[in-house]
């Protein structure tokens, strides 16, 4: 005899949420309430006003529930009873709103789930963030773009592995890190056209039979368009994993830029000072000045980077599942933030820094950076291949070493002897005049190509990146100016719909 089939508990629960689920998950979800405050109220805002315009919400109970909403936009997140017992922040503005004006806060149910308000909330808060921290990229760029011009003849010996390696200017050194923070506030952008797109009317999967056109949403909220595939509207978290993984490039890029200062501030090297107000003293030992800044820096670094893992992990699951998209709501806003505050500390850092000319060119003199251009000098000159004269320069400067010799002392008799050691024959050097080829000072001043060290080559790029600054900083504030006019259309909507009544 065959079992009868076990039926299965339908429809919503009937009891209340256990504590264990309270403490975990939905005080998590609450905890991120704060992010989504505004944009959830803009959202509903839009969500009735468009009911309005289809004529499904009866007038007079659109009318209370604006009336509630805009009440609501004047109350900060921390002071809006978001309470975990309740469920996640949405349930408690359900709760709140129910307490309110009864069951007319249903409509705000009517063809949308809560995860679609949600969604359109954390868009409408990333695209601010994402503005901000293009603007604040900007700033640092131009920082550092400054202190490459005030540098930009500092001699500097730049190095690879932490070993000397040709000689260079601190400005040029300094620029390279700006090339990387300009080419992420480009991607910050790219990045914001996903955010700017409304997920509005999409529904759970399929969106709604009561709504017939997903436009007027999108445009009262100020978003440049509808994503086309409502399932895909819902459910898409690829751009979130672009975003945390932008500002994890953003701040590797401020890490090896203050690992490098931390280095170079050491006794042992002594390029750079920090300003003191970026430092913090030891509490023990009276002599020692900490690069403190710089230690926030690469932490935080690593913080972002584990954010950006930790949602890859998540994101893994099937489609159309909430996980991903619950944990989205705190990581990418608080990574955003954490980018925003780091972006600000080493502009300071970099405004403020005092660079130490003396030292740099003390490193260069006692060194061997000239040793590439003296290898090349040799193959213009004599016409040997580079492999045998890199061969001929590396022993001439491990016997100047040994000797105490350095390198810009080489003589072409000590070329001479290595060159007859390793091909069996002297080069005729003996005698000639190697100070061009081995002055720090003519080295960088050769380096005239585009991007080279040179201060005309410098002076091109500072001018190039300062044309590019402008025009992100300026797209930045055009886009964030769009966002304000399109939020306080909405509110005067709304203030409109409820006055039109009393006149």
């Amino acid at each position: 005899m065959t079992g009868a089939r076990r039926t299965r508990p339908e429809g919503f629960p009937q009891n209340g949420p256990a504590p264990e689920l309270i403490d975990s998950g939905f005080a998590l979800e609450n905890a991120d309430a704060s992010f989504l405050h505004r944009g959830l109220n803009l959202a509903d805002i839009a969500h009735v006003l468009d009911l309005d315009r289809r004529g499904i919400v009866p007038d007079a109970a659109g009318r209370e529930l604006l009336s509630l909403l805009l009440d609501v936009t004047g109350i900060a997140p921390e002071d809006f009873p978001y309470d975990p017992s309740h469920g996640e922040p949405y349930n408690s503005r359900e709760h709140y709103f129910v307490s309110k004006i009864g069951d007319v806060a249903g409509w705000l149910h009517a063809g949308r789930p809560r995860r679609e308000a949600a969604r359109v909330a954390l868009r409408l808060h990333l695209r601010r963030q994402l503005t901000e921290l293009v603007a604040e990229s900007v700033a640092f760029a131009r920082d550092a773009t400054a202190k490459a011009e005030e540098h930009a003849e500092t001699l500097l010996p730049d190095q690879t592995y932490l070993q000397q390696a040709q000689p260079s200017t601190f400005g040029h050194y300094l620029l390279s890190f700006v090339y990387s923070t300009v080419r992420d506030a480009r991607r910050l952008l790219d990045e914001l056209d996903w955010v700017d797109s409304s997920p509005g009317g999409a529904g759970c999967v399929n969106g709604t039979r009561l709504l017939e056109d997903r436009g007027p949403i999108a445009s009262a909220l100020g978003f440049g368009r509808v994503i086309p595939h409502t399932r895909d509207a819902m459910w898409q978290v690829d751009g979130l994993i672009h975003i945390l993984a932008t500002a994890a490039s953003l701040l590797s890029n401020f890490s090896k830029l203050a690992e490098d200062l931390e280095i170079f501030s050491s006794s042992e090297f002594d390029f750079v000072d920090l300003d003191d107000a970026y430092t913090r003293s030891s509490i023990l030992m009276p002599q020692k000045r900490n690069p403190y800044a710089l230690a926030i820096v690469r932490g935080a670094s690593g913080v972002v980077i584990g954010r950006l893992t930790g949602f890859l992990a998540v994101t893994k699951s099937p489609s159309a599942r909430s996980d991903n998209l619950i944990f989205a709501y705190g990581e990418v806003p608080r990574a955003l933030d954490l980018s925003l505050r780091i972006t600000r500390l080493m502009s300071g850092v970099v405004r403020t820094l005092r660079v130490n000319p003396v030292r740099m060119r003390e490193e260069l003199d006692r060194g061997y950076t000239q040793a590439t251009d003296l290898a090349e000098h040799l193959v213009q000159c004599l016409g040997v291949d580079y492999r045998t004269a890199y061969v001929v320069v590396g022993n001439t400067v491990r016997a100047a070493a040994r000797a105490g010799i350095p390198g810009a002392e080489i003589t072409g008799e000590m070329i001479d002897d290595a060159a007859l050691a390793h091909t069996g024959h002297s080069w005729g050097l003996s005698g000639e005049d190697l100070s061009g080829v081995l002055d720090p000072l003519r080295i960088v001043a050769s380096r005239q190509a585009e991007g080279g060290a040179a201060p005309a080559a410098l002076a091109d790029m500072t001018s190039g990146l300062r044309k590019a600054l402008d025009v992100l900083d300026a797209d930045a504030e055009a886009r964030t100016a769009a966002f304000d006019r399109a939020e306080d259309e909405l509110l005067r909507t709304a203030r409109e719909k409820i006055n039109s009544h009393r006149r």
